[in-house]
């Protein structure tokens, strides 16, 4: 099962899942039946009817007047009541992308958390700084405990790319289209599922799928040329033979992070371990390849949007000015071309930072 909005109500308090949140924060079940009365949702996970993962975020306008110092008025989400069980897979990866998602969507000014500065819950604090959140204020408990306050200021952007994350440097590298088989796109592309999908719409909770790092191997030409900066426009190939013209469709774009090429590897153990974590395939086939198929290049790359609207190859090739007879595997886009496959697919202006 994916992630799926369940209402507050419909989520037992009792489960043993909630025990943590009860220890940390006095009055949470109080807290947590007020908001199952006002209707409330969160974002859940659950595998074989146990709740996994809870994700409740909150708008709000006013002053924050419980932190220290205090948050001036703004547009504000608050990141209410977040745990997720890690288990190696990189849920919190794909919980960061829908919170900021969810933030560009909403035009939000700043995304806050505040968090007990524990070691247990480093590995979430780094994940957040990672995304560009920074510790701006406090906290305090009754109790004498505190907790940070980490925010992710939406309207300022660096030159680091997890930094700006998910936004879309477009005065910055070349854009290409990319082809993906389908029976790996939607394993690395969750969010870029097509409506249409039977064979590949189980999303398993795994770390090539949830994370926001995407590796890919390929041996298409020419993909060694890729730089960091570089958009990746992703497209679909068709799943029915002679049919390309309506099937095979743009979902997403990419950004690159690194290409990599057999030489950068010293090692099949250091090929694998760098292929391990973030991509499709499996142990089996790259080693294979590592040993039989040498003249393969790697890219690394975020997965920053997924299309509205997913763009079907006519639309492609009349709407965007891309030539039918190219070849499709891997090629250069126009500035001109790539501005229409965002403007098709339907992507909030907001994502790109010209």
């Amino acid at each position: 099962m994916d992630l799926e909005y369940r209402s507050f109500r419909d989520i037992d308090l009792n489960d043993v899942f909630f025990n943590s949140l009860r220890e940390s924060y006095e009055g949470f079940d109080e807290w947590y039946k007020r908001k199952a009365q006002e209707g409330a949702k969160a974002l859940t996970y659950i595998e074989s009817e146990e709740l996994k993962d809870f994700l409740y975020l909150k708008r709000e306008d006013e002053e924050v007047t419980d932190t220290i110092p205090p948050l001036p008025p703004m547009r504000r989400l608050k990141i209410g009541t977040f745990k997720f069980d890690n288990r190696g897979t990189k849920r919190g990866e794909r919980f960061i992308k829908k919170i900021l998602d969810q933030a560009i969507v909403d035009n939000i000014e700043e995304v806050y958390v505040t968090i007990f500065p524990e070691d247990r819950l480093l590995p979430l604090i780094n994940m957040f700084k990672t995304y560009g959140f920074v510790k701006k204020a406090i906290k305090k408990h009754p109790d004498g405990r505190y907790e940070e306050v980490y925010i992710r200021e939406m309207n300022k952007h660096s030159d680091d790319l997890l930094l700006d994350y998910p936004y879309v440097h477009c005065n910055k590298g070349d854009q290409y289209i990319l082809s993906i088989y389908p029976k790996f796109h939607t394993l690395m592309f969750p969010d870029s599922k097509l409506d249409t999908e039977n064979e590949f719409d189980v999303i398993n909770d795994i770390s090539e799928t949830n994370s926001i790092h995407k590796i890919y191997i390929c041996w298409m030409r020419d993909v060694w040329k890729l730089k960091k900066n570089d958009k990746l426009v992703i497209y679909r190939t068709s799943d029915i033979p002679g049919r390309a013209l309506y099937r095979s469709v743009a979902t997403s774009v990419c950004t690159v992070l690194e290409v990599k090429t057999y030489g950068d590897f010293d090692s099949e153990e250091e090929f694998l371990k760098y292929m391990k974590s973030y991509s499709v395939f499996t142990e089996a086939d790259l080693r294979y390849w590592y040993n039989k198929k040498s003249n393969f290049t790697v890219i690394k790359m975020l997965y920053n949007i997924a299309f509205r609207h997913r763009i079907i190859m006519k639309e492609l090739v009349e709407r965007a000015g891309i030539d039918r007879n190219i070849y499709w595997g891997f090629r250069q886009l126009d500035n001109k071309q790539f501005n229409s496959i965002l403007k098709l697919g339907k992507v909030d202006e907001r994502y790109i930072i010209d």
